[in-house]
């Protein structure tokens, strides 16, 4: 059984990945992947079932679950270290008073009386061993009793903590194997429902080191669609006696990247991106723990801004494209990555589909219309990427004007070709070139078409209107009309174009535009990828499939209906990730509303105060415990006290003062604007989160270094 296919370049499902005939063989594990030096190697061979094993415990959101260590929502109050051991050496001085006191008779002889009473006469002779022993043995359980006392009152057992040997080295206890029906390992679930032959392969297989944190990632996805029905339970069965730990494989039967970056757990489907600063802001549960991003973050979009240079690209953006290509292997995620030519957004191996736009070299083409057969569907996407940042958000704006036009024209044109037209053919119906126009015409008359030729004729009437927004858009579409783009969005059917309606299958995209000397016709790209994703993805039947946009640099993307169309994501199993030099690329009215829209925020180190002030408001405040110390100098009156507070400032140098502290509750900003432009540090940012399910994040300072 092959798991949920890829689709080709047109946008058709598809087959089985061939394989060879012959009797069941044990599968090779995949070649290793590389990975970067300081980050530990993905888990394979023996490691694996240590790496299977581990505990990942239900954590606040965006902890790195793997091996966490759950803390205290409160910090516990910590003594200094100073006061602790002057506290413990008065509380030994005053034990040591006491049984000084106690042992001269100075306190009397009371304590003596119940050893006394205990004893009998005949022990009482100078020499005798009994009694020797039982007087000192009384001895040090009185001396004990007192150590006890003065050590809880010194905090003895704090310092063995905290400075003894059980702080010089915490070594992990070796946990015993756990049963077969609780060993993530022995597959307890396909136990569980019948299918033990199943079970005990792959189980033989991660013994043997043949599987991967993919194949275990793969499978079990293809085990949720047994359970979910849509596979049988006799055939996913069959697949995996016959492959082990290659069943199920992916479409271009990958079962690795071919190098590694990020730090990733796919059994929670997590990539670690930092670690949380042991920050007096951050919530205490936090500090010190692993930040990772899921598919159950950027579910609810995430935008990221920082300047250039900043980590935008290759702290935040590859891990996650690099997470989420591994996913798309196991057959959870469907992804593209959408940046500039040369960004490092990962190696060519790693996607199944390249497109380089304008670059002579690209197999894959970009369909300009996103697979569409709806001419008013595809005016409204194309609509959207030509004029979509010249409107206003408003209705009766420009992008409306501008799907009318286009429709008027991309339907007549449908009817009469059978197609759409290119991008020479749209420009010169844009233009209201004489010759194009009259064919179409006739055409349509031949055919009989008589609504189609009054929308043909409504688009002639309006061609003189002083109004008339078919001249911006043919100025726009001459942006694509250009000699570097001569091989790419044609609609003959002679090339590979690729279509965003191939996103119901667990495919790995990415796109380079070309950004030098074609800035503009790159956002406009841009703007039509994120318009034809955010139309089709909401339309998928199978939505257990997350599907996500990566898009690395937005600057001119975000327009009113991008804003709109990342609102209608969450509830369509998808996602998109954005990052911004400055919010200033984004028109002043959308900046709230995109803030609004993104469940995931992140402003990186080196970000203005104008943008931190809209940070700032859109995380809104708290309430905190302010302190205010206030210094008043004692004035001595006896002449005692007068000589003393003249030679304590004669040795100090400052007059004796008395500290008064108010403390009070008041509302403040979690991060004010001013402490995001200046007091995060070089590689720091702070991110707030929030999951598909609702669970919030406050504010966190995380280092993307670590």
């Amino acid at each position: 059984m092959d798991s949920e296919g890829t689709q080709d370049a047109r946008g058709t499902q598809a087959g089985p990945v061939p394989r060879p005939a012959g009797p069941p063989q044990v599968p090779a594990a995949p070649p290793r992947p590389a990975h970067a030096p300081g980050t530990p190697p993905p888990p394979d061979g023996s490691t694996f079932l240590a790496w299977l094993r581990t505990p990942r415990p239900e954590t606040p959101p965006g902890i790195w679950r793997f091996g966490h260590r759950p803390r205290p929502e409160e910090e516990p109050e910590r003594i200094p270290g100073r006061q602790l051991f002057s506290g413990a050496l008065i509380a030994f001085l005053v034990g040591w008073l006491i049984w000084s006191l106690l042992w001269n008779g100075y306190l009397g002889g009371w304590w003596l009386l119940p050893l006394y009473a205990m004893i009998p006469d005949s022990w009482a002779q100078p020499h005798s061993f009994a009694s020797v022993v039982v007087v000192y043995a009384y001895y040090v359980l009185i001396a004990g009793v007192i150590m006890v006392g003065v050590g809880r009152l010194g905090r003895w057992g704090e310092i063995w903590r905290r400075y003894g040997p059980p702080a010089w080295r915490r070594t992990p206890r070796a946990e015993p194997p756990p049963a077969p029906e609780e060993d993530p390992a022995a597959w307890p679930a396909l136990r569980a429902a019948g299918a033990v032959d199943a079970a005990e392969r792959l189980a033989s297989d991660a013994r043997a080191g043949l599987m991967r944190d993919v194949d275990h990632a793969r499978i079990a996805r293809a085990w949720q669609g047994v359970r979910t029905g849509r596979h049988s339970l006799a055939t996913f069965t069959g697949a995996v006696l016959k492959d082990g730990a290659a069943a199920c494989p992916h479409p271009s039967g990958a079962r690795d990247l071919p190098v590694r970056q990020a730090r990733h757990d796919l059994l929670t489907g997590q990539v670690r991106l930092g670690t949380t600063a042991d920050d007096p802001r951050n919530p205490y549960a936090y500090r010190g723990a692993g930040l990772a991003l899921g598919t159950d973050l950027l579910g609810t979009s995430m935008l990221v801004v920082g300047p250039a240079g900043s980590g935008k690209t290759g702290g935040v953006v590859r891990p996650v494209a690099e997470s989420l290509c591994l996913q798309a292997l196991a057959g959870r995620t469907a992804v593209v990555v959408v940046g500039a030519a040369g960004a490092g957004l990962g190696p060519s191996d790693a996607y199944d589909v390249v497109i380089r736009i304008g670059s002579p070299d690209s197999v894959y083409d970009l369909d300009l219309y996103g697979g569409t057969t709806d001419p008013d569907e595809a005016a409204a996407v194309l609509a959207e990427a030509l004029v979509g940042d010249l409107a206003d958000p408003h209705p009766g704006s420009d992008t409306r004007r501008s799907t009318t036009v286009l429709a008027q024209l991309l339907g007549p044109f449908r009817a009469v070709h059978g197609r759409f037209p290119s991008v020479p053919e749209l420009r010169q119906l844009l233009d209201g070139a004489p010759a194009p126009l009259a064919a179409l015409r006739q055409g349509l008359q031949e055919a009989g078409q008589e609504s189609l030729l009054r929308e043909l004729d409504a688009r002639e009437r309006q061609m003189g209107h002083p109004g008339d927004v078919g001249g911006i858009l043919a100025d726009r579409v001459a942006l694509l009309d250009r000699p570097a783009f001569a091989g790419f969005f044609d609609t003959s059917g002679e090339s590979r174009p690729f279509t965003l309606k191939a996103l119901d299958h667990p495919v790995r995209v990415r796109v380079d535009l070309p950004e030098r000397g074609h800035a503009d016709a790159s956002r406009m790209l841009a703007r039509l990828i994120l318009a034809q994703f955010t139309a089709s993805v909401t339309v998928r039947e199978d939505r257990s499939l997350f599907a996500c946009l990566v898009l690395d640099d937005a600057t001119g993307v975000v327009t009113p209906e991008a804003v709109r169309g990342i609102q209608r994501l969450r509830s369509a199993g998808a996602g998109v990730l954005l990052t911004l030099r400055t919010l200033d690329d984004v028109p002043r009215q959308l900046r709230g509303p995109l803030l609004g829209a993104t469940g995931c925020r992140m402003a990186l180190s080196g970000v203005t105060p104008w943008d931190g002030q809209d940070f700032a408001e859109v995380w809104g405040k708290e309430w905190t415990e302010a302190r205010d110390v206030t210094d008043r100098q004692i004035i001595a009156e006896s002449p005692a006290g007068k000589a003393v507070h003249a030679l304590r400032r004669a040795i100090t140098g400052k007059a004796p003062t008395a500290r008064a502290v108010t403390v009070r509750q008041v509302e403040r900003e979690r991060w004010s604007a001013s402490e995001l432009a200046h007091a995060v540090p070089a590689g720091h940012a702070v991110l707030s989160l929030t999951t598909v399910k609702g669970e919030h994040a406050p504010p966190l300072l995380v280092d993307l270094r670590e």
